[in-house]
């Protein structure tokens, strides 16, 4: 467990540092612009330019963004490598490069792409300050019911093995999930803060953007761990499926 824990924090450290260099080139240009919008609207509206940044954006989209992201990519790769220790031979019989990249699917869905149907990320500008803790307090909430669906879809996958065929606790595992998520997401408050006159594109590219990097870390991190497992079981001298 502990040599598969390393690892997977090592996969995550070097998915992070992946995935923050995809959102340097891809997520951060939407940011600069929505920045720089929201500049405009401010000395517009103040009739004089806005205040100095406490924390230069030169340091926010470089050491902060890979200082945030490999934080974030190392814990989440030992939590990866959790999970997979726990099912791992246990609940599905397939190879560990498989598993690992199936699991992460799984927590992009759950945890990336599902809140993000109800709450999409949204850039600079977007967004009243008044209502940061309700946004904060629903997306996590969001995020939360989203995490403990796909959980109890799973106990429901296994606890029907041997009532159903595969394509049936399928069809039921997958019922539960989207059932509970669509539940809470008809329950929890819409929020559409985007003023009239932010650009369409920008907030489609800067939504894409970081979703996409997301993608690319889970995918990068999820590989990596699955080639590094794999080779620690032959070494051991374990069986593996491909």
């Amino acid at each position: 467990m502990k040599t598969l824990l390393w690892r997977g924090m090592l996969a995550g450290l070097v998915g992070a540092f992946v995935a923050a260099t995809f959102a340097l080139l891809f997520a951060e240009p939407q940011i600069d612009a929505a920045i720089a919008l929201e500049a405009q609207h401010a000395a517009h509206a103040a009739g004089a330019m806005p205040h100095a940044e406490l924390v230069s954006r030169a340091t926010q989209k470089t050491w902060g963004l890979f200082t945030a992201m490999g934080l974030y990519g190392t814990a989440l790769g030992g939590l990866l490598a959790i999970v997979f220790a726990g099912l791992y031979g246990r609940v599905v019989r397939i190879g560990p490069r498989s598993l690992a990249l199936l699991l992460a699917l799984g927590a992009f869905v759950a945890i990336v792409l599902v809140p993000a149907i109800k709450y999409p990320p949204t850039p600079p500008a977007v967004g009243l300050h008044e209502t940061v803790r309700l946004r904060t307090a629903a997306y996590f909430a969001m995020l939360a019911v989203s995490l403990l669906a796909a959980s109890g879809a799973l106990w429901a996958w296994r606890r029907l093995a041997d009532r159903c065929g595969a394509v049936d606790r399928l069809l039921i595992a997958s019922g539960i999930y989207v059932g509970a998520v669509a539940l809470l997401q008809h329950l929890l408050p819409v929020i559409d803060e985007v003023p009239g006159d932010f650009p369409a594109t920008l907030l489609w590219q800067f939504r894409l953007g970081s979703i996409a990097a997301q993608g690319v870390f889970w995918l990068v991190t999820a590989d990596l761990f699955g080639r590094s497992a794999e080779r620690l079981f032959l070494a051991a001298g374990h069986r593996v499926r491909r």
